[in-house]
């Protein structure tokens, strides 16, 4: 899928394109391929003379070989977006192209960017923009304000964290707590470090991004602002993140704490069980001995009497460990 967004009076629009003619209608500031047709790049490059690399979303890239600027003045970005999806969180690959110099078009420059997925923070971009004249004035823009609702989509993404751990925290603070839920509350505390540790590694990647921007002097002096403003918006959610993982260690602790009590209180059992058995064993082991004269035998209130004294031998014990408050 081929769209190209334009600025009119101040806000983006977008055109979806489905031939070389339409995209030469439009003097674009942002051309978007999500999952590109062959068909496809080869407008892009034979009408803006791009030539999309063929590594430009591998997963396997050199980390240091993400950020790059080329010698016609191409700038290369490859950055990861989240997708804070609940049955499969997971990021996207996400290659960006600034060309900052297109004669041709006589315009301030085109952000081409390639991606196999839609993205969250795409389409929070295009509703901004179509609602809020004058939020864009150039490619270096749209790449900017990318990187900034990226970092509010994290920032909203650990909000929503801190709203289920709470719910979590509740059961487990709850002090009944059975085995199967803490099985529940493990399999919620595990996805929540998961999503927390996405998020963690997110941000990073972002503060990379912009960084780069800004070392790359691209930027005018109210676009380097805005850049070290989403630096400190980065930086905030570090401590976000370090006190989820925190909070998460705790309540999984806590959890496994209840598991270990359950499973005291089953070897409680056995344990008083086998204690209080001991002497009716004993008894019916002496009494099961050849003796000369066994007393089931030769005493006709043998077996009357072996069976009282092991059922009192047996009662003992146990009253002994509910006044010692031991079957609680």
């Amino acid at each position: 899928m081929l769209n190209i967004f334009t600025l009119a009076n101040g806000r983006l629009f977008q055109e979806e394109i489905e031939s070389l003619e339409e995209l030469s209608q439009f003097q674009p500031i942002w051309v978007d391929l999500e999952s590109p047709t062959p068909e496809e790049k080869r407008w892009v490059k034979q009408y803006y003379g791009l030539s999309i690399p063929e590594d430009a979303m591998d997963e396997d890239i050199e980390e240091s070989a993400r950020f790059y600027a080329e010698d016609n003045g191409e700038l290369h970005i490859r950055s990861d977006f989240l997708i804070a999806d609940d049955d499969e969180p997971r990021t996207v690959r996400v290659a960006f192209i600034l060309n900052l110099v297109n004669d041709e078009l006589k315009s301030k420059g085109v952000l081409f960017s390639i991606h196999d997925e839609d993205v969250p923070v795409f389409r929070l971009l295009r509703m901004r923009a179509r609602r809020a004249p004058g939020l864009i004035e150039d490619a270096k823009e749209v790449l900017l304000k990318l990187f900034d609702a990226d970092a509010e989509y994290s920032a909203d993404t650990l909000e929503g964290i801190y709203d289920e751990l709470e719910k979590v925290s509740t059961k487990v603070l709850s002090g009944d707590v059975t085995d199967a839920l803490a099985g529940e509350v493990l399999g919620a505390i595990a996805r929540h470090e998961d999503m927390n540790g996405r998020i963690r590694r997110n941000v990073m990647d972002t503060r990379r991004a912009v960084s780069f921007m800004m070392r790359s002097k691209m930027l005018n002096g109210e676009q380097f602002e805005e850049a070290r403003q989403i630096l400190r918006d980065i930086d905030s959610l570090d401590s976000h993140t370090a006190f989820l993982f925190d909070k998460i260690n705790f309540l999984m602790d806590a959890t496994v704490g209840f598991i270990n009590i359950n499973q005291n209180k089953i070897i409680k059992i056995f344990s008083v069980a086998s204690v209080a058995l001991l002497p009716p064993t004993l008894i019916a082991s002496i009494y099961g001995m050849n003796f000369k004269f066994m007393p089931e035998l030769d005493w006709s209130m043998g077996y009357p009497y072996a069976l009282a004294v092991m059922v009192a031998s047996a009662l003992v014990p146990m009253w002994y460990f509910r006044k010692r408050g031991w079957l609680k």
